[in-house]
This record gives structure tokens, C-alpha cells and sequence, in this order.
């Protein structure tokens, strides 16, 4: 990971150091275009433009129901504040679906574990012997009993809103526009609710989420109002990432920025929750199939001379996932 703070001493000294962003450090997109099919390849650019500074973009006309994540995040702040008895009947299993509890997440070995709590869904709901470790049956909690229809909805629609993404990013960098879809028929995408607890400011020694980089392809967000979300700059100085109105929070992760040889920046980002409330957030980590070849020269050609061997989406995320998260010891 990509942390310039390279000790806990550091990591946590800089939590006191952090200035809001500017639209010109985050742009704003408005991706309508793409969502109503078009071949935009000035959407494309910008998208482009911005992936190649900082990673991290508020993208606009997403198409995405208001009605429907206002639904679902009040489903999910029920389901978090059940008891921890009762939430342990979805535990999280080794396909990654359910509910991953306080603690049981680690960005990185010089930190405490998260504070947040996780419930995990993916797409599909195939069975155990499946295709990757990653992919398997869908859990799903008795309480709220609507959790789960409005839950495989939000992620049939965002994927909608991930896959006109990809396709833009393409354009804006001169290839097919179905260059990162060829094979996306069976993706390792996940989805998740994301709880925050408060967190007082005295507490400087655990983050809700500790600074990482995402691991796959892409993360569409949906931020609630209360804020939190924190992104690093080039010079190692944080930024608040606040909320804005019927906007997305999209960032590149580790796989594209490796797909693009590094062109497209994967940038460390954490959240610390002072609000005083709750906090909870709707996220689709984007992936294609397990055997898509993560592979710059597919891009670049004879003009790529660097040294990123081929790797599998579906290798990469596995060995990404074995590191991060404590119950898959």
C-alpha cells in the first residue's frame, strides 16, 4: 500500500493535519452520456484526467434510484444495530459474504484493527463450488426481512452504473470501448454496507477504516451525509472528501492502476468518524471475472516496457484478501 507515513507514530500524528478539497483536486463528472449509452469520449476524458491524478472522482447523472439508496441504507443501519448475537448468525464466511464484526478487518500490520463493521453481499449467489474463493452463496440476515430484495437491486443498477464506467474509462484512453468487459459475464464485483461508529476525537490510535488502497478494479461509493471519507495527495497531506448532493464517490484501485501500468492512481484514503452519529456507507467493489488477465501490454503493446508480469483478477484479489482480513486465517 501505497502510505506515505511509514510509522504508526506517523500514520497517527498526521490524523491532526487534513484541509478540504478543492473541485480541482476532485473533479465532478457528469457521466449521463455514458449511462444512456453513448460513446462519449469527452466524458471519457475527463475521466481519464482525472484517474491519472489523483484516482478519485465525484461522478454526477449515475442514474441511480434516490429512493432506493435512502431505503437501503436505512435497512442497514437497522441490521447494524442489532446485537452482536443476533448479526453473528450472517457471519461473515470464507467466500466473503455476511457480516464481518469490529476488528475483524486490518489495512495495515502498524495499526489497530478497523472500527467499522461490514455486511457483504456479491453477484450472484452461486454456489460454493464455484469458479474462486471470493464467490459464493449470499447470507442473509431474518431482521430487517426486506434487507435482501433491495440489496440484489442496488447492486444490479450500480453494476449498471460500473459498467458504463469502464466503458468510458476505455475511451479515454483510446481503446474499444468494450476493452475492460470482454469478460464480465460472471464478476467477482461485491457489494457492502459500511457502519462507522462515532469515534471521539481523543481516540488517535484506531481509524474506522485505516489508510489502504482499494484492492480490485474500481469502488463506486455512496457517502451518507455525515462525512469522513479522507484522501492522501501526492505529498502525503490528507484532504476531506465531503459528501455532495446526488453524487457518487468513484476511485480507481489497485488492479486498474496495475492494468494501466500506473497511469491511473490508486490513492490511499481512510475514514475517521468525528460527527458524533452514525455513518454508513453503500459501496460495489467492481471486478471482472476471475480469469481476466490483469496485463498492461494488452494496452500499451510494443510501447510498454515495463516489468508488471500478467496476473489474474481472481488470483490478485485472493491473495489481497488473505492479508486484510482476520477471519480468513
Amino acid at each position: 500500500m501505497a502510505i506515505s507515513s511509514g510509522t504508526i507514530a506517523g500514520k497517527i500524528r498526521a490524523m491532526t493535519f487534513v484541509r478540504t478539497v478543492t473541485e480541482d483536486q476532485i473533479p465532478v463528472v457528469d457521466i449521463t452520456a455514458l449511462i444512456r449509452g453513448e460513446a462519449d469520449t469527452d466524458v471519457g476524458k475527463s475521466l481519464h484526467q482525472a484517474s491519472s491524478n489523483l484516482g478519485f472522482i465525484y461522478v454526477k447523472g449515475h442514474g441511480l434510484e434516490a429512493q432506493l439508496l435512502r431505503d437501503l441504507r436505512h435497512l442497514g443501519m437497522e441490521f447494524f444495530r442489532l446485537p452482536a448475537e443476533e448479526k453473528s448468525r450472517v457471519n461473515a464466511t470464507h467466500n466473503h459474504r455476511g457480516w464481518l464484526g469490529p476488528g475483524q478487518s486490518k489495512m495495515d500490520d502498524s495499526l489497530l484493527p478497523d472500527l467499522k463493521e461490514s455486511f457483504v453481499w456479491g453477484y450472484g449467489n452461486q454456489s460454493t463450488e464455484s469458479d474462486h474463493p471470493l464467490r459464493g452463496v449470499n447470507l442473509w440476515p431474518s431482521h430487517p426481512s426486506q434487507l435482501a430484495a433491495l440489496a440484489k437491486i442496488y447492486l444490479k443498477q450500480v453494476h449498471v452504473v460500473a459498467g458504463h464506467l469502464m466503458r468510458g474509462f476505455a475511451l479515454g484512453l483510446g481503446l474499444p470501448e468494450n476493452f475492460f468487459l470482454r469478460s464480465a459475464d460472471r464478476p467477482l464485483s461485491r457489494a457492502s454496507l459500511v457502519y462507522y461508529p462515532h469515534q471521539e476525537e481523543a481516540n488517535r490510535t484506531q481509524f474506522g477504516v485505516g489508510p489502504h488502497t482499494d484492492f480490485g478494479v474500481l469502488t463506486v461509493l455512496c457517502q451518507d451525509e455525515i462525512g469522513g471519507l479522507q484522501v492522501q495527495d501526492i505529498h502525503g497531506e490528507w484532504m476531506e472528501a465531503p459528501p455532495k448532493k446526488n453524487a457518487l464517490v468513484i476511485n480507481v484501485g489497485d488492479l486498474l492502476s496495475r492494468w494501466t501500468a500506473g497511469a491511473y492512481k490508486s490513492t490511499p484514503h481512510r475514514v475517521l468518524n468525528h460527527s458524533g452519529q452514525e455513518r454508513l456507507s453503500i459501496v460495489l467493489a467492481y471486478d471482472p471475472n476471475p480469469e481476466t488477465q490483469v496485463d498492461p501490454k494488452a494496452i500499451y503493446g510494443s510501447d510498454y516496457s515495463g516489468d508488471l508480469e500478467p496476473i489474474s483478477c481472481g488470483d490478485y484479489l485472493q491473495w489481497r484478501f488473505n492479508n486484510a482480513f482476520a477471519y480468513r486465517a
